[in-house]
């Protein structure tokens, strides 16, 4: 059977504006070996599927520094230690796109790689949305908006002009959602 490895100490490395690094010594059960494992710290993250009512997402064309490309995503940022995921989420979308919405779902949440990060990653769905602003984008960001219809979305993945792994787990939790085999799913979770 699997055990979790108990931890023997912990050491901060270096701290970034956007995430920590640091050092856990821990010892294997099965070995009784110590082991360094080095993990990413950060705030949690949220993104958003902002939905209009003719069935298109408001999306974002921006410069992404580690691939080194334009990358198609959908809004999303930090949740800052103040703010409650759903706050975060109705922020990111106003600063990145300009758009508000009236009826927000949580509909996913994910760790975003267990193996280096302890964060979470919160998806929401954003319906009866306007456009409200003009864009407010960080000192770092280059944002295009772009609306794609829903349809699309299924080829954009396929076709790999969306690659962004979060993004990709955001439109899964949309798309199971509205599955027939999820809705009969919830259906019956109803009757227990």
């Amino acid at each position: 059977m699997i055990k979790p490895w108990p931890k023997i100490r912990t050491r901060s490395n270096q701290s970034y504006r956007v995430f920590a690094v640091r050092t856990d010594i821990v010892r294997s059960p099965r070995t009784n070996l110590e082991h360094d494992f080095y993990t990413i710290e950060s705030n949690n993250w949220v993104n958003i599927i902002p939905l209009t009512s003719d069935h298109r997402v408001v999306m974002v064309k921006q410069y992404r520094h580690g691939s080194r490309k334009v990358t198609l995503e959908i809004p999303g940022g930090l949740v800052d230690s103040e703010d409650s995921p759903k706050k975060a989420a109705a922020r990111e979308l106003l600063e990145e796109t300009g758009y508000q919405a009236k009826r927000w779902l949580k509909i996913g949440v994910v760790n975003p790689n267990p193996a280096l990060f302890q964060n979470r990653c919160y998806t929401f769905l954003a319906r009866d949305i306007r456009k409200v602003a003009d864009l407010n984008p960080d000192q770092t960001e280059d944002i295009e908006v772009v609306l794609v219809p829903l349809s699309e979305i299924p080829n954009l993945i396929r076709n790999g002009k969306i690659d962004h792994s979060i993004v990709i787990t955001a439109f899964t939790h949309y798309f199971l959602r509205q599955s027939e085999g999820f809705q009969r799913f919830l259906k019956k979770s109803r009757n227990l």
